[in-house]
This record gives C-alpha cells, structure tokens and sequence, in this order.
C-alpha cells in the first residue's frame, strides 16, 4: 500500500525534528558567548543540556493531556480509540523512574560525549545500542536470538569499530579536540548505550505490559528526568571536575546560573538550546506515530536516514573531514541494523511484490467498476 500524505508528513517530520535535534545541541557546543564570570568561552553544559532535552520530552505529557481533553469533550469515545491516547491510563506513574533515571544518566553521559566528538559519530554510535539491547535481552528476559540477530549484532560490532578507527584517523577541520577527545567521546557515547539499553530491557520487562500510551509514557519520563537532573545541578554547582567532565580542571561539574547568562548573550545560542526543546518534542510524537500508523521497522530505517543527514552537515558546517572508513563503517552499521531487525532483500522483495499484487487488484477492480457502469448506460 502507497504512503498516504500523512504517513509521509510524519516521516519527514521525523526525520528533520530528529536530525535538528543532534544538530543544535552540537551548535550550541560549538558558540562562544560571555559567561558570568564576564570570560568569553564554548557552551560546555551537558547537564544543562540534557534538562532541555527532559523539557522537551514534558511536552509530550502536555500534548497528550491536551489532546485527551479535546478527545473527551467530543464524548464519543475517540480517547479510547486514537492511536495516541488509547491505553491504559490508570496506572501508577512511578513505574517509568528507574527508565527515567536511566535515560537521564545515558543522556547526560551522551551529550558529555557530543561535546568531544563529532555529531555524525555520535549518531552512528547511538547504533550500538542494539548490540547491548540484545545481550541483556539473553539475560533477563530469557530471549533466544535467532541467527540473523546475532549476524546483525556481529555487523553492527564490526561496523563501530570502523567508525572508531575512522575518528582516530580522521583530521578535525576545526582543531577543537585532540584525537583522544574525540575517541573518549565515542566511549562515553558507547557507554550511555549500555545504560540506555538497560532501560529498554526494564521498560519491556515491567513497562509493557501496563499498555500505556506511548506519548504519555514519554512525558512521564521526561517530567521525572527534568526534575530529578535539575535538582541534581544544585550539588553539581559545588562540585569542582577536570577534563573530560569541564573544559578547565577545576571548573564546576554544572553551572545551570552560567548556562542561562550564557544564553542571555548569545541570540544563536539561544535558539540553538530552543531548537533542542521543541525538536525532541515533535521527534517523540513523530517517532510514535511512525510507529503506530507504520512499524518500528519503518521507524529504525528513517533514523537511519537521519544519521545520513547529520553526516552530511557535519562535512558541511562543523569541519569534519571526510573519511571513507566512516562511509564503509556506517554501511556495516545499517546491514546489521537490517539484519537485526528482520529487513532483508528477501522481506523487501516479498514485501514489493504483496504491494503491486494488492495496487494491481485494486487496479482490476476500479476497470472492472468503470466498465460494469458503463455497460450500464448504453442505450
């Protein structure tokens, strides 16, 4: 079946909020503006930015609460039947901390990673959470992966190795970095996979089966990360780091007050941090619907396409260099993402053919209509 002009709508705004998203935070990194201390330096507030991402994220509650009221007033039961409101919605709330807490220490590691790498490293890293996702799943939820995933883990393995040696290589246009920034980057990235896959393996485990709506369940998450990262800054601002954590040994681990004044007096700046909140808020709503009028396999394929995107502005505007080792280590990437996830020539070809069968009966059908009325007319 053809696209209808919604599914393509929310495939692109998928695509284009999702790259937006990785683009401006790696922007604001890259901005120099004046601080409290009256010094002009770089954006360097992983905290901070990772609470913008949570803020983010709370939009999605207040969609789906705005939403379910306007479905509500309507009194014909379309909150129970819209893809994004239905569900289980009496249930306790507390169940998604532990993943909210998880993805806050993942994303937080993760934008501590971006500040050291590049941003297309950093999306191609995010891949390996497949890897991670599918050996706890072995573990904990006693799952038996078939040989095509554990081709597609192999792959994915392989292809970040390359992407790995490629950064190492590869020459910075910018010189912000040193080849050990950038390779402690993409561990620090690799890291916050491990903990993301953590909370994927203990959403399925005691999460799914609560049937909450998707959207809700995103903002919930967000809403406990944002408040729990935010109270979190209070001690950071008396913790004293060094390097990779701050710029300058004994700068502090955050200074949200700096971040703000910083923002103050850089309009780019600003809505850079803007882009970030409202860009992972339409992600996750473009993300869910992708899934929903869609598949998740449709969904893991336009990320991919999102990766492409942010490599080629890298190229583009932040000074990476080309290199064709992270050409071959993405293509490895996304063959042992299709492996994993089931796409093969063999599905897509089956998956071709079911769709012409389907247009070409249809096809048959609307002649056989037209010629039957017009039989109908003759004199």
């Amino acid at each position: 079946m053809a696209w209808t002009r919604f599914q393509v709508f929310l495939a692109l705004l998928m695509v284009f909020t999702g790259s937006i998203n990785t683009i401006s935070t790696k922007w604001a990194d890259t901005i120099k503006s004046v601080g409290r201390d009256g010094e002009l330096k770089n954006f360097d507030h992983p905290f901070f930015q990772a609470s913008t991402m949570f803020l983010g994220e709370l939009m999605c509650l207040v969609l789906f609460k705005t939403l379910y009221i306007i479905y509500s007033r309507r009194a014909d039961g379309t909150e129970d039947v819209s893809e994004l409101t239905k569900g289980n919605r009496n249930f306790n709330p507390l169940i998604l901390y532990i993943p909210a807490i998880c993805d806050m220490t993942a994303t937080s590691i993760m934008y501590i990673g971006l500040n050291l790498t590049f941003a297309s490293s950093f999306q191609m890293f995010r891949g390996s959470v497949i890897v991670f996702v599918g050996l706890l799943s072995v573990a904990f939820l006693n799952r038996n992966l078939e040989r095509r995933e554990w081709s597609g883990i192999g792959f994915v393995i392989i292809g970040l190795a390359v992407v790995g040696v490629a950064d190492f290589v590869s020459q910075n246009g910018e010189q912000q970095h040193n080849k050990n920034d950038v390779i402690t980057g993409d561990m620090l990235i690799v890291i916050a996979q491990i903990i993301q896959a953590v909370q994927m393996v203990v959403e399925e485990k005691f999460v799914r089966g609560e049937n909450i709506p998707s959207l809700q369940a995103v903002g919930w998450e967000g809403l406990f990360g944002f408040v729990t990262l935010a109270l979190l800054q209070i001690p950071f601002y008396f913790i004293h780091a060094v390097p990779p954590l701050t710029q300058r040994s004994g700068d502090r681990l955050e200074d949200a007050i700096d971040a703000l004044v910083q923002m103050g007096n850089s309009i780019p700046l600003f809505f850079a941090i803007l882009g970030t909140i409202i860009s992972i808020a339409f992600f996750n709503f473009a993300g869910i619907s992708v899934t929903k009028e869609m598949s998740a396999t449709t969904r893991m394929v336009l990320d991919s396409v999102r990766t492409i995107v942010i490599w080629v502005f890298s190229l583009a505007f932040f000074g990476q260099a080309f290199h064709w080792l992270q050409l071959f280590g993405f293509v490895l990437l996304i063959t042992g993402m299709c492996l994993y996830n089931g796409i093969t020539f063999t599905s897509t070809y089956g998956y071709l053919n079911a769709v012409f069968a389907r247009r070409s009966r249809r096809d048959n059908l609307e002649e056989s209509i037209i010629n039957t009325n017009a039989e109908e007319t003759e004199p």
